[in-house]
């Protein structure tokens, strides 16, 4: 039995195969409209989630699968004070797979190592995304052809962002990625990121200024200023309008970058810019579909 809690439990062999799954669920849906008959997905979501939670919910049902589960801890018997483990247990008697989200970082390992099931980390805290990250390297792979070989700039909230440092531990492992961090000083990338990358002698560097780095990017990783992470409102509310990306600052990018924004997106990309071809973003969620089905099918070895 295996589980997904980080992006690097998948080999880049064994990421090729699932996204060549991934892409053929795209091209021939109807092929795996019931390769899950009979089989249920849980999703235990213990914080508020829109794009995930019904991503993993479409994907199963677009398998010929059902889900059961909840959308907040309030609505478990996590109010009661059930711990992760004891719930985990509960879930493995009544499904076959489940998908875990949790403020707490390392809460679904704990649920993994005693699940009777699969588990799914579906985010933990500020740690890990690792399904967010596979729809990313999907998203790039699909629409670019190749996961190496480019500039790839991560913008907004890089110090809470777990999609950036789940994207940046997967990037690594390819050839010739050069990573720009766009960020304030408050929400720059954490110092284990840039330690590691020092240590592998993968080019990166820090900037304040979107405008100044956009002609050199091939990818512009945007994301939002997280209100829920931050202690301050303060700290908040002087942070959260810090990057706008829009029509001005997309003149100065390359015909051929690609914009892509994990969502839900406040104002940091203007709505002005969803018309333009370079930006990805809802297209980025349809494939996150496709990529948590190839997961399901997987993790469940019925692919």
């Amino acid at each position: 039995m295996r589980h997904l809690m980080s992006p690097l439990d998948f080999s880049t062999e064994e990421l090729d195969k699932l996204f060549d799954l991934a892409n053929d669920i795209e091209q021939n849906p109807q092929k795996y409209a019931h390769a899950c008959d009979g089989r249920i997905l849980a999703t235990c979501f213990y914080e508020p989630s829109t794009r995930t939670r019904l991503s993993f919910e479409s994907a199963m049902t677009r398998l010929g699968g059902r889900v059961i589960g909840f959308s907040d801890a309030a609505s478990s018997s996590a109010a009661k004070g059930e711990s992760v483990s004891d719930t985990i247990r509960i879930i493995s008697c009544y499904s076959d797979i489940c998908a875990m989200r949790h403020p707490k970082e390392g809460a679904p390992m704990v649920a993994a190592e005693r699940a009777g099931i699969p588990v799914i980390n579906a985010g933990d805290g500020g740690h890990q995304h690792p399904t967010q990250t596979l729809t990313d390297l999907l998203t790039i792979r699909s629409m670019k052809g190749k996961l190496d070989n480019f500039t790839i700039g991560l913008c907004g909230d890089l110090k809470f962002g777990r999609t950036v440092h789940s994207l940046i531990n997967a990037l690594v492992r390819y050839k010739n990625i050069r990573f720009i961090f766009i960020s304030p000083e408050e929400l720059k990338v954490p110092d284990y990121i840039t330690d590691m990358l020092k240590e592998r002698n993968i080019p990166y560097e820090e900037v304040i200024r979107l405008e100044d780095v956009m002609p050199h990017l091939d990818i512009l990783y945007m994301t939002r200023v997280q209100k829920e992470r931050f202690f301050n409102e303060e700290d908040y509310v002087r942070l959260k309008d810090f990057y706008i990306l829009d029509t001005v600052k997309m003149t100065l990018a390359k015909k051929d970058i690609l914009v892509l924004h994990p969502l839900p997106r406040v104002n940091e990309i203007s709505v002005e810019v969803d018309d333009d071809p370079r930006a990805a973003y809802f297209k980025q969620a349809q494939y996150g579909v496709y990529v948590r089905m190839a997961l399901i099918l997987t993790l469940l070895e019925l692919a």
